[in-house]
């Protein structure tokens, strides 16, 4: 998404793009916080969450605590923001466990070892 929108930007189409992200009723964002933002990510992001405030669902998943936003978009300001946003009217849902990766991969290795 943000590459998208730093594309659309550069060929100066940022205002269609952004209407493609504000308007559908549901957008999932996956991974938010995998990689950090730069400050033009940042401000996409900032920007697409702002547009959808109160008019459309977001799924987002992360597997970073909200103590850690600042660090991912280098401004705890526009970090607070965003979290402000997202969770007003939302639902926070907190999953701790193993990594289904990290399970499936060692059920795999377990059934590959003849018995």
């Amino acid at each position: 998404m943000i590459n998208y929108l730093i594309a659309s930007q550069a060929d100066h189409s940022l205002h269609r793009a952004m209407k493609f992200y504000s308007s559908p009723r549901l957008l999932v964002i996956d991974e938010a916080g995998y990689l950090p933002f730069d400050k033009q990510g940042s401000d996409h992001f900032f920007n697409v969450i702002s547009s959808r405030y109160e008019k459309g669902s977001v799924i987002l998943t992360t597997n970073r605590p909200f103590k850690d936003w600042g660090k991912i978009f280098h401004d705890n300001t526009v970090a607070s923001a965003i979290i402000d946003r997202l969770v007003h009217h939302s639902e926070v849902i907190k999953i701790e466990g193993a990594s289904y990766r990290v399970n499936d991969r060692k059920r795999k290795d377990n059934l590959a070892i003849p018995q």
